[in-house]
């Protein structure tokens, strides 16, 4: 694609007025040789958007070829990186593959051959054994997230993978860490090194972290006084374990407060609706593991509390690195218990006095669920068409809709969600019945 029609494209799909200068110079690097680029730049700076850039700069009219692949570490930053190229992909095929559903879904997605897949390294070794892609033409690989990919230990997978793509003639290593040495198997040819890493104002030189002190062990009534206190603000708690996750979740459910869950063992679905419902502004608080503090798409998160002190440094840093993203500033805040100590790389700003209000104000929006999705031929318009149509309220109020395979979520204000639905049952969407329902915070799969 040609770079002007690429520039235009981000714009009016996704809203960028101009690139910011991490992202121009790995433009200008990538087009300037024949080189592999390899860019070190901290999370929440655009990564994704400058190395989509890249590859399609550098792709060749669409053939039903494989030309492009993408690795990265976790299913949910396979498919917000799919989502970013399909935004600017026009007339390519982008095929997301990871696991948490049915392969059958991903053999049929396969079966023309797409232009760019963007996998977890497992996930892509898979179809590749079972005979549903071709790795042997790729001619572009980008490995993204790859420190991370190295501590989850999909080194060998990668390893694999590379025997399978001899063609391969540029590649980008993309990572928020150097990483000494990058491993013999990436095969970098001629790599130019962009590490704007130290040039970067890094997020914790623009958030402010707090202490809040607990009166017992049991950090659970502190919690909610804080919460109380702040008053609201898009805030994900962090916990040590899974169970001390579900644990913390039912106790502010119960407190009538709008929280959701993340953690491992749920289902796929209902982690990527966590998400979503964070995103959308039907929840206001995400309860979670270190799972959610790298990978995830969450727009404009202002408090992070660490409800257990993070197990290291580097977990510190990436979970306060959901906030202060791109330059945003953020809050963070300590929660101890009495005799508990401070780790030396945890720097205490100030100490945080707790005013708890005597309510939590509610999420503003609601979420409805469709029990139809892109195998079902919905799409993001057909939803909006039929809610603005016929749910009682007007385009405008509609809010975010996500579109996965198998089902849809779509926000409407919270105060009239009963009433769209009302509106709603019973009528059909493009031609079908589909069950629509209001999302609960504690619905699970």
């Amino acid at each position: 694609m040609k770079e002007k029609d690429i520039l235009q494209t981000v714009g009016e799909r996704m809203g960028i007025d101009r690139l910011n200068d991490m992202q121009q110079q790995a433009l200008a690097v990538w087009k300037s040789g024949g080189g592999d680029l390899v860019l070190y730049s901290p999370t929440g700076t655009g990564k994704t958007l400058a190395f989509a850039l890249c590859v399609l700069q550098a792709l060749k009219p669409p053939m039903q070829q494989l030309q492009a692949v993408v690795l990265a570490p976790s299913r949910e930053l396979v498919m917000q990186t799919a989502e970013v190229m399909r935004q600017l992909a026009t007339g390519y095929k982008v095929t997301p593959c990871y696991g948490g559903h049915a392969v059958s879904d991903e053999k049929a997605s396969l079966t023309v051959t797409p232009d760019v897949i963007v996998a977890t390294p497992g996930r892509l070794l898979d179809h590749h054994r079972r005979g549903h892609i071709d790795l042997r033409g790729t001619r572009l690989l980008v490995l993204d997230e790859m420190d991370k990919s190295l501590e989850l230990g999909f080194e060998d997978e990668m390893r694999q993978l590379m025997k399978f793509m001899p063609k391969v003639n540029r590649r980008i290593l993309a990572s928020a860490t150097v990483l000494h040495p990058v491993p013999e198997y990436v095969r970098l040819h001629h790599p130019v090194i962009l590490n704007v890493l130290e040039k970067s104002e890094q997020p914790a030189q623009r958030i402010t972290v707090y202490q809040v002190k607990a009166d017992g062990k049991d950090k659970l009534d502190t919690l909610c006084k804080l919460l109380l206190t702040l008053g609201g603000g898009k805030t994900i708690v962090f916990v040590g374990y899974r169970e001390s996750a579900e644990r913390v979740h039912q106790h502010l459910v119960a407190q009538r407060i709008d929280a959701g869950i993340y953690h491992g063992a749920l289902e796929q679905q209902d982690r990527e609706q966590a998400v979503a419902m964070l995103n959308n502004g039907s929840i206001t608080v995400l309860v979670s593991t270190d799972l959610a503090s790298r990978g995830l798409d969450i727009d404009t998160v202002e408090h992070i509390v660490h409800y257990h002190l993070p197990v290291s440094e580097q977990a510190y840093i990436h979970r306060n690195g959901r906030t202060a993203r791109i330059n945003a500033t953020g809050e963070a805040y300590v929660i101890t218990s009495p005799g508990e100590e401070l780790p030396c790389w945890v720097t205490i700003d100030e100490p945080m006095p707790l005013n708890p209000a005597s309510k939590m104000p509610q999420a503003t929006m609601a979420t409805l669920y469709f029990q139809a999705g892109k195998k079902e031929k919905l799409s993001r318009g057909d939803i909006m068409g039929f809610i603005a149509s016929n749910g009682g309220i007007k385009a405008s109020e509609v809010g975010r809709i996500d579109v996965r395979d198998h089902y849809a979520l779509a926000a409407v204000p919270r105060n009239d969600a009963k009433q769209v639905l009302k509106n709603l049952q019973n009528l059909k969407i493009k031609g079908k019945k589909v069950r629509i329902s209001i999302k609960s915070t504690t619905d699970r799969h």
